[in-house]
């Protein structure tokens, strides 16, 4: 802890993490009841906000709601709740999803008395520095307040799935790279078998070379920030030399390209496919991104009778779930012998069931979107685009085996199941 400040309504403290330097701030607060203090509350913390030009956290129990549908019986939007998210919009707040429940708040009362009046909220930089962070309600023994636990992830959730990043489509004589490689892998087996080992082994080539030549964007972009600085504060005491001029604007051109890999890599991860590249919009693809990763986690799950956060527990019960959902109870199946049928031409027939031609591949591969999620080889149709004419020998192949044989590898058509939450909090397979 390296400074605190005592207001009527808050306790700020700033803290330092020792291992990274990293220095943020948080106000725990109590809100009051009445409308003209409540006023009072969000100019002090407006106030803290810009006295301590840091990112922010800030918890407690605020006494209002912001929305109807977060208290029992509420029908209609008040002035109240609308100041609430005015101040929430105005500091560039997030307000966190809540996992556990829908309630922070509750007495015994008929009808029930329910209310969401405590919370954390954070700016988008100290977001950016926990981007798995959500809330949690805990159970409760005795107040009327439930427990709420900040959680900003869980660094060790296994080993992370590879997934091609656009970006590396950018770089400089990166399809040439991939040439060498996919014409130095030789399998022997079906095309389609043949094709699955080389995405395989392209895989590993990609991660290696990411990791010792292409190197961490963020970590490149910072260098290149201080290098720049650097020369700035050489400029303040004298004039920079011939060499340094060149080395400098080297620098600057360097940082706008790794901004716009940056841009890329971010603008894929969000899905946000509306808006063009180029659109100078990191922070908002780095903030959608990461509210899509809390949404789509799950951290909890009603097994039994009981919430459970044991993630191998959660893991085994859903696949129980589905196993039984995609199994056939009974052998009965409808008839269609007696029902008339229209039936297409035999010249339209024999059209469709011609041999794949290149030319109506590639163009059905154009035409998908490049940011698409990938399935789980990690590969996105930017890397099918981009490497078409790399990759199109052996794609072809597979389709000819395929029309002649009917199958091809397994591997090839695997998909995941992503159960989608139907209401905020959800944890209970049924809400998915």
């Amino acid at each position: 802890m390296v400074e605190k400040c005592v207001g009527e309504f808050t306790l700020a403290v700033s803290f330092k993490n020792v291992a990274d330097n990293f220095v943020w701030a948080f106000a725990g607060v109590y809100g009051p009841n009445s409308g003209f203090d409540r006023r009072r509350l969000w100019d002090e913390l407006a106030g803290l906000c810009s006295w301590w030009s840091l990112p922010w956290c800030i918890g407690g129990d605020f006494n209002v709601t912001r929305f109807p549908s977060e208290r029992s019986g509420d029908v209609r939007l008040c002035s109240a709740m609308i100041e609430f998210s005015d101040f929430i919009a105005d500091q560039r707040l997030v307000d966190l999803p809540l996992a556990g429940g829908t309630s922070t708040w509750s007495i015994a009362h008929d009808p029930p008395m329910w209310s969401r009046i405590d919370r954390f909220l954070v700016s988008h930089d100290w977001e950016a520095r926990f981007p798995l962070v959500l809330q949690k309600r805990l159970s409760r023994l005795i107040s009327d307040h439930f427990p709420i636990l900040l959680d900003c992830g869980d660094v060790s959730r296994g080993r992370r799935p590879f997934k091609f990043e656009n970006m590396w489509l950018k770089e400089e004589g990166f399809v040439g790279l991939v040439k060498q490689w996919w014409d130095s892998y030789l399998f022997q087996g079906s095309s389609s078998f043949v094709l699955a080992c080389k995405l395989k082994a392209l895989k590993q080539d990609l991660k290696k070379w990411n990791d010792e030549v292409f190197g961490n964007i963020e970590q490149n972009k910072r260098k290149l920030t201080e290098g720049i600085q650097a020369f700035d504060a050489i400029e303040e005491r004298r004039a920079l030399g011939e060499e340094e001029i060149l080395r400098k604007a080297e620098t600057v051109r360097e940082l706008e390209k790794c901004s716009l890999l940056e841009e890329a890599s971010w603008r894929q991860k969000s899905k946000m496919l509306w808006l063009k590249e180029g659109v100078k919009c990191t922070k908002f693809f780095h903030s959608i991104a990461n509210s899509n990763r809390r949404y789509n986690s799950l951290n909890s799950l009603v097994i039994g009778d009981s919430l459970s956060s044991d993630q191998s527990e959660i893991g085994v019960h859903i696949v129980k779930f589905y196993k039984k959902l995609f199994t056939e109870q009974c052998r009965w199946r409808p008839s269609v012998e007696g029902i008339s049928f229209d039936s297409i031409l035999e010249s339209e027939a024999s059209w469709m069931e011609r041999a794949f031609d290149e030319e109506e591949v590639r163009n059905v591969v154009s035409a998908m979107e490049e940011d698409k999620a990938p399935g789980p080889d990690g590969f996105s149709m930017a890397f099918f685009k981009g490497c078409w004419d790399v990759l199109r020998g052996d794609i072809m192949k597979v389709f000819r085996e395929f029309f002649i044989g009917g199958s091809f590898e397994k591997s090839l058509n695997t998909s995941f199941i992503s159960l989608i939450p139907k209401i905020p909090g959800a944890n209970d397979l049924k809400d998915f």
